[in-house]
């Protein structure tokens, strides 16, 4: 079964900016020098998030990058203390206060809630609705950071236009990246989604075929059908990614394989089996009979019956090759493609 897809809420950093004043002071007194102040207190802290999301992006699972989570987790404490140094503006404590509660927020979203992210991550891999839970939790952890972050953002304006402080709104290099890294992780999400639902019903119907269990490769070939053409209207309403369709089309030819091996391919290979169970039967029956209560009749049929197995067995053997061959080339095509989209798009900050 294919991997888990390494996938993160992205932190919700607000539009960074230039800060003016009429006074050319270069003092705390100066409340856009003070929000400058403000901001870069929280510099470490963003920097080091962002190589976080940058290596969990770049193929290494979230227990392999739990010791910069950590380093995260450090980074976010000595930004508060950063922010907590500096004083209270002139007995408004509001821009101060909404900075720190933010931070402590987003220590607790590292400390508590990627943590839940970090231990679902294997529980993820065994069910759909795991990995709906798994992908659900990003998702809410992304919009408590996002509303924490409009919420700083408002403080923030409010803060400078009481003391007539003239903001312009300018991008930085890292809020850019910090954007398309929040916009890529929601695509890749919906595409990934996609693509695991049938990718795990196609597992658990391998393992029903590797036990000859006929009812449950049946029940999984079913849902497996269901899945893939769910799967496909989905993504005919995905758009490209910044004009890349690379990952939506690796995941549209894995689902037309699932959908193709579920509804023309597995049918061939249970129908193998079921001869095998009757012949079984008739096999059992006929080798009950001694030779001579054994009637032309029993051994035509019996003849006819081990012909007819035999014969079956190399038409089972060409559809299983097939049916494997063409698996693992579409494992390896989306596995390939999901690495060189993350590698294209995906920022990387060290």
């Amino acid at each position: 079964m294919q991997s888990l897809k390494k996938c993160f809420a992205g932190i919700a950093i607000f539009t960074l900016a230039i800060i003016t004043t009429p006074s050319i002071a270069q003092s705390l007194d100066n409340p856009g020098e003070y929000m400058t102040a403000i901001t870069k207190a929280r510099g470490d802290m963003d920097t080091k998030y962002m190589q976080y999301l940058s290596a969990a992006a770049h193929g290494r699972r979230a227990r392999k990058v739990e010791k910069l989570r950590q380093e995260v987790l450090d980074n976010i404490t000595q930004s508060r203390y950063k922010v907590t140094d500096l004083p209270i503006y002139k007995g408004d404590n509001s821009l101060r206060q909404g900075t720190i509660d933010y931070i402590q927020l987003c220590y607790r979203v590292f400390a508590e809630d990627y943590k839940k992210i970090v231990n679902m991550e294997e529980l993820a891999e065994q069910s759909v609705d795991e990995m709906q839970a798994y992908l659900l939790l990003q998702d809410k952890v992304n919009e408590k950071l996002n509303e924490a972050s409009d919420k700083l953002q408002k403080i923030s304006t409010d803060f400078a236009a009481k003391y007539k402080v003239n903001i312009i709104n300018e991008k930085s290099e890292f809020s850019e990246k910090m954007e398309t890294a929040g916009k890529l992780n929601r695509y890749t999400n919906a595409v990934y989604l996609c693509f695991f639902k049938s990718n795990w019903e196609d597992g658990k119907m391998t393992e029903a075929m590797n036990n000859k269990k006929v009812n449950d490769v049946e029940q999984a070939r079913s849902a497996l059908l269901s899945y893939a053409n769910e799967g496909l209207k989905g993504l005919d309403t995905v758009k490209p990614f910044e004009g890349d369709p690379s990952l939506m089309n690796a995941c549209r030819q894995a689902l037309q394989f699932y959908k193709q091996t579920a509804d023309k391919e597995i049918p061939k290979l249970t129908d193998f089996y079921l001869k095998q169970e009757d012949f079984a039967k008739l096999k059992k029956s006929f080798d009950d009979k001694s030779g001579s209560s054994r009637t032309k009749e029993d051994v035509d049929a019996f003849n006819k019956a081990v012909k007819e197995v035999n014969a079956s067995v190399g038409s089972f053997n060409q559809v299983n090759t097939k049916v494997n061959n063409g698996r693992t080339q579409a494992l390896n095509d989306w596995t390939e493609a999901e690495k060189k989209f993350a590698e294209e798009h995906m920022p990387r900050y060290k």
